[in-house]
This record gives C-alpha cells, structure tokens and sequence, in this order.
C-alpha cells in the first residue's frame, strides 16, 4: 500500500512510525558481526614502551569451530580456546598462563594482551586489523643494506651486565628472517623486514612479544634495540662472523665434585612420589628434562623429545620431565604441566619438581653445580651415572644448529642405548 492512498493524518502517523523504527534499526548495533571473527589474515601490534610489536595472526575454521594461529615465519601455533567473556573474547593463548581479551568489530579488533603468570601480572593494550599481511611496513623503501649471513652479538642489559649471542639471518630483497642464539637458549622463530638500511624483526609466540631493531654502523658492524614485554629493553652490538660460535653447551651444567650420579623424588601429576632410583628406571638409558610450560625453548624441546620417546622406549629408554612453574601450589604447577602434556601429546613421566627459578632448581638438584637455563637435559646412562648435561636448547628456529643437535643427540642416544645394563 502506498503512503499517498492515505489521509495527511494516517500518512502523518505512518510516517513517523517508519521513521522512528528507522531510527531504532540505525542506532541498534547488529549482532552477526559481533565479535566474530573474520577468517584470514589479521595484523596485530602490541602498544608497549611507545613501540608497536607487530605480529600475524590467521582466521580458520577447524572441526567446525573458530580457531586462531599465530603466524612466526614458518612457525603457526594453533590457538583453540575463544570464549564469550562478557563482552569480550577470551582467547588462550596456546600452553601458556597467558590471553587475548579482544573486542571484535566488522575487520578491526582491540583489546588487551595479558600475562597471568608473570612475578606481577601485566597487560599491555593491543589493536588489529583484518586482511592485512604486512607484519612491518606495507610499501617498505628498497633494501639498501644486506643483512643475511651470521653475527657475533653482545647484548647488553643496561645494569653493567652482558651476554654473548649469535645472530643468523636470512634476507631476501625486503624480506628478513632469522633468530638469535644465547647460551640458555634462541629467540626463536623471528619475521620482519629491511626497510632502506634498518633491520625490523618481531615475533609473538603466547608468551613472549619481541621486537628487534639495527642500523650499520660499518660495513660489517650494527648497532641495535630489543624491546620485549611491557618493559624489557636492552641495546645490542653485532659483528659479521660467518663462524659465529657460543661456548659449547655441554660443558656449562655440570656435576659438583664428588658426584657422578643424581638423586632426586617429586610428585608426578597425580601427586604420587616418583624417584630415579625406582625400579622402573633401572638398567634404562633415562632423559632427565628441566622445563616448564612457561617456556618456549622447552616448548620447542618437548616438540621434539615426545614422539622420540614413543619410537625409542623399547630400546630401554625413559624420559623424566622436571616441571618448574611459576606457581608453588601443587594443584596449580599440576594444571599447567598437563596442559602441556596434553598439546604435545607426551607419554613420559612428568613431575612437579619447583618453581620457575634457577636457585630453586638447583636446591632441587643439588648434585649441580647451577641451572642456567630451561631447559637443561640430563643424559643418564643404563649403570645410573650421569654421562652428559647439556644446557639450553636450538630449536628449528636456528636452521643448521638446529640440524647439528639433532644430529649430536642422536648420535649420544645412539651409542647410550646400544650399552648394556
């Protein structure tokens, strides 16, 4: 029906009841898009210390649900937990104690990154926007500078303390990748760019937000920034090194004198004593594994210690897992330790041996002349003595290190388990 077969008072009336429920459907926010994801690519920046730490994070669909993956070079961490949580989106971030709480708008989202295990827990504010792949600049400036090969690195810390690094970088036109090597551990999977003569690489793995900067100071000499976390700075220097070495990680860790064996028991996850000098352990080649779920080295070191255990148990192999969390409650270190368990699908004993901290870990072992790093992997061969310790962990993200652990590990286990009991 047409409004100008009416009255002027019913076509009055009726206009103004359209009107009206125009006005009501404008201003009423619909609800399709309300804190729905958008499936692709979304570039998100962490806001921190007046830095923006960019990272990538992929939209999919997996068994019928929403999920998340963020996007580190080759590395994609699946993140499976988004919640309604009031108006928000709680989404876990992976095996850590940690959350995205994001409001989400059409392609834009925004809201807070936060840390629930850190010593005071923090958050820091974050933004996003979808269909965008650039992790730096979109339109960079052209490469002027060629950063690829290896550095020697110093990082310096600010407080008079320094360590040393290997820097290894990989660059194509604008494009970079790489990572740096410390004695305790990498960086681990790092992206970004070369724009005009300035490195830029960041990477968030659930945990940890990085970012990384440099400039040439000569030829063959850079000069750099790293800012991690809410407020983490440290300044660094590089050298070009093709033979860019750290000290040999197997002689860091080591037995005090007087010791060749270990001797330890803690509460498995059911809270039941386990001890290495269970009969279970005896005659066997045993792995003894300083971690925690909080750590992405011992991520990266469970990744591959998991399915090596399942092919090589019935040679005479355990695997025992010491979990240091952040929490010194039981039932919570527990939880986190199965979370764990239960991503990475391992199928050897783990306990609940302390709290995420060096001195405590080593009051836990004291056999050890310190723990430096998590992790820290303990190789015991079958007559109970302990043959090796090798502190820290090359993951993936290191490219040939990486091959040469591989290579150096099996080889030990190899010649381990070929000994008899």
């Amino acid at each position: 029906m047409k409004l100008s077969n009416l009255n002027t008072p019913v076509r009055l009336i009726l206009f103004l009841m359209l009107t009206f429920t125009q006005m009501l459907t404008s201003c009423t926010p619909t609800t399709s898009n309300d804190n729905t994801i958008q499936p692709g690519m979304w570039r998100v920046v962490l806001h921190t210390q007046s830095q923006e730490i960019p990272f990538l994070m992929e939209a999919a669909t997996k068994d019928g649900k929403t999920v998340l993956y963020l996007v580190n070079g080759e590395e994609r961490i699946l993140l499976d937990s988004i919640q309604q949580q009031n108006d928000s989106l709680k989404i876990g971030l992976h095996i850590f104690d940690a959350d995205l709480i994001a409001k989400v708008n059409g392609h834009q989202m925004a809201g807070r990154f936060v840390k629930n295990d850190a010593k005071k827990p923090y958050s820091v504010p974050f933004t996003a926007e979808h269909g965008q792949t650039n992790r730096f600049a979109e339109n960079p400036a052209e490469a002027t500078y060629n950063f690829d090969g290896s550095w020697q690195v110093v990082f310096d810390e600010g407080d008079g303390d320094t360590y040393d690094a290997v820097g290894v970088f990989k660059q194509s036109g604008n494009e970079l990748t790489g990572t740096f090597l410390t004695e305790t551990g990498d960086y681990r999977y790092l992206a970004g760019q070369v724009e005009g003569d300035k490195l830029k690489l960041s990477a968030f793995d659930g945990n940890h937000a990085f970012l990384f900067t440099a400039t040439p100071t000569s030829d063959s000499t850079l000069q750099g920034e790293f800012y991690s976390g809410m407020t983490g700075h440290e300044t660094w220097t590089a050298k070009r090194d093709a033979n860019a070495r750290l000290a040999d990680a197997d002689s860091l860790t080591f037995l005090k004198p007087g010791y060749d064996a270990l001797s330890f028991t803690f509460p498995n996850l059911q809270g039941e004593k386990v001890s290495l000098s269970d009969p279970k352990y005896k005659g066997k080649v045993v792995l003894v594994q300083l971690m925690g779920s909080w750590c992405p080295n011992c991520m990266d070191e469970t990744r591959f210690l998991a399915p090596y255990y399942d092919k090589n148990k019935d040679r005479g192999l355990e695997i025992i897992g010491l979990g240091f969390e952040r929490s010194p409650e039981f039932d919570k270190a527990a939880a986190r330790i199965r979370k764990m368990q239960d991503r990475f699908d391992i199928n050897y004993d783990l306990l609940v041996a302390g709290v995420s901290d060096n001195e405590a870990a080593a009051k836990a072992l004291p056999a050890l002349n310190h723990v430096m790093s998590f992790p820290t992997t303990i190789f015991i061969g079958r007559d109970g003595k302990v043959r090796k310790i090798h502190t820290g962990f090359s993951g993936p993200g290191t490219g040939k290190y990486y091959e040469e652990w591989v290579a150096e590990f099996n080889k030990t286990m190899d010649e381990l388990l070929a000994e008899k009991a």
